[in-house]
């Protein structure tokens, strides 16, 4: 009996050692000899094999691993149209991965009017080993196209993007506005349907919260596209259930977005709340239920906090805000994606996290700290309740005049999850990632 019970202290010892261990990093690249350093990374996990990962980031990388994670080859992705960041790397059951970017058809970037001129996507063949030309969508030389987002079907047999485009972009004109255009294409990727605009209020062009952006789409089990965005201090989405082709005449308000998308974090020269849409594709208890997550600070200027809501009726109505962090209040947590796993419909939320600065340094706005930690929250159902993970091995302090995008990424797939992210060692950028198999 002595025995037995030894072993079932010691195993019990070790779950909870093994749940307070701080999963592995691993660094995907370092942008040391880069013009343009590293950031706004994205992460995708093949679900035909989930050993198989592909990454993106600015401004024209593109990393692949073959051993779920741990070892990554980098090489730089080439388009006939260009590649000029907003990287988005999403993957398919069929074992195709697609990166989408921005355009550079004539390799002039600012100094040129073609700069923007659509969105590209390049197909992954060969499971992310063989790269398309590239095909665009949403052309139009007179206007820009950015901040681009992907999603694909749970067939593999359909892909819908959704985008900002710009009259002409930070132009401070009242004439010049801003709408959300979405389009779709097939599993080849190479033809796209005309771009349908979904918004109904336009925002300015000045690429603030007046502005319309964070167009994240994804598509149900049913074949249902819902996209959420942000403008001023609301959250607005809409859905087809045509495929892309219709959609609703009237948007749905999804939540308030406190202080509006355009954040004010301390060292960083931009930050967004900007809103992530994902829908559980799962068979689980919650199946069919459309999460949105976001971060604002209505708790105040120097909280940031991250939320989610969700719906149950394809977004008519919507929960009161959720909020994900489990902090004490005073600190920011920023930068915040969302994944659904289609295996297990458990959610999981990346962000930029201070809870550890602000425990240091009470009084921030006499003696701030810029220290920032990456996190993971959890949720096992269904959003109602969240753990919160710290991921990263290392802290790390921005600096103002750096560029670090505006996002970071996660992917989750049948239990597996990676966060990805940017981060600053005295003035180099790198992108990490880390293991959390096995973090429930």
């Amino acid at each position: 009996m002595r025995t037995f019970l030894t072993a079932v202290f010691l195993v019990a010892g070790f779950a909870v050692l093994r749940a307070q261990r701080a999963p592995d990093n691993v660094m995907i690249y370092s942008g040391e000899t880069d013009a343009y350093q590293p950031c706004e990374p994205s992460i995708a996990i093949s679900p035909s094999n989930p050993d198989i990962l592909v990454a993106g980031s600015v401004l024209d990388n593109v990393h692949r691993s073959t051993d779920g994670g741990w070892t990554w080859k980098t090489e730089t992705l080439t388009s006939r149209f260009g590649v000029f960041g907003d990287p988005c790397v999403v993957a398919s059951p069929k074992g195709d991965f697609y990166y989408l970017h921005l355009s550079n058809p004539d390799g002039l970037a600012w100094s040129s009017e073609a700069l923007l001129d659509r969105i590209v996507v390049q197909r992954g063949k060969g499971k992310g080993k063989r790269w398309t030309k590239g095909a665009g969508m949403g052309l139009n030389d007179q206007k820009d196209q950015d901040k681009e987002w992907a999603a694909v079907s749970v067939s593999g047999r359909s892909l819908v993007s959704c985008w900002t485009q710009f009259d002409k972009y930070d132009s401070p004109l009242a004439s010049d506005s801003s709408i959300i255009l979405c389009s779709t294409s097939n599993r080849k990727a190479k033809v796209w349907t005309e771009p349908v605009r979904v918004n109904k209020l336009a925002g300015d062009c000045l690429d603030g919260d007046w502005t319309v952006e964070g167009a994240v789409p994804d598509i149900a089990a049913d074949g249902t596209i819902y996209v959420a965005w942000a403008h001023a201090d609301t959250i607005w989405m809409d859905r087809s259930t045509d495929g892309g082709v219709t959609w609703l005449k009237k948007d749905l308000r999804v939540a308030q977005i406190a202080g509006g998308w355009d954040c004010v974090v301390r060292g960083f020269n931009r930050a967004n709340g900007m809103p992530v849409t994902r829908v559980d594709r799962s068979n689980g208890p919650h199946a069919g239920r459309v999460y949105v997550n976001w971060t604002d600070n209505r708790n105040g200027p120097d909280d940031q906090d991250v939320w989610v809501v969700y719906s149950d009726d394809g977004g008519t109505t919507w929960t009161a805000p959720i909020r994900v962090n489990d902090d004490p209040a005073g600190a920011q947590q920023f930068f915040t994606w969302m994944d659904v796993d289609d295996i297990t419909g458990f959610v999981h939320i990346v962000f930029y996290d201070r809870r550890k600065a602000a425990a240091n340094y009470p009084n921030p706005a006499t003696k701030p700290s810029w220290d920032t930690e990456v996190y993971v929250a959890s949720s096992y159902d269904g959003g109602a309740t969240w753990r919160n993970l710290l991921v990263s091995e290392k802290s790390f302090r921005p600096q103002e005049k750096m560029f670090f995008g505006d996002y970071n990424n996660i992917s989750a797939y049948d239990g597996r999850v990676r966060p990805i992210w940017t981060r600053n060692d005295q003035g180099i950028l790198s992108i990490w990632t880390a293991f959390m198999d096995g973090f429930e």
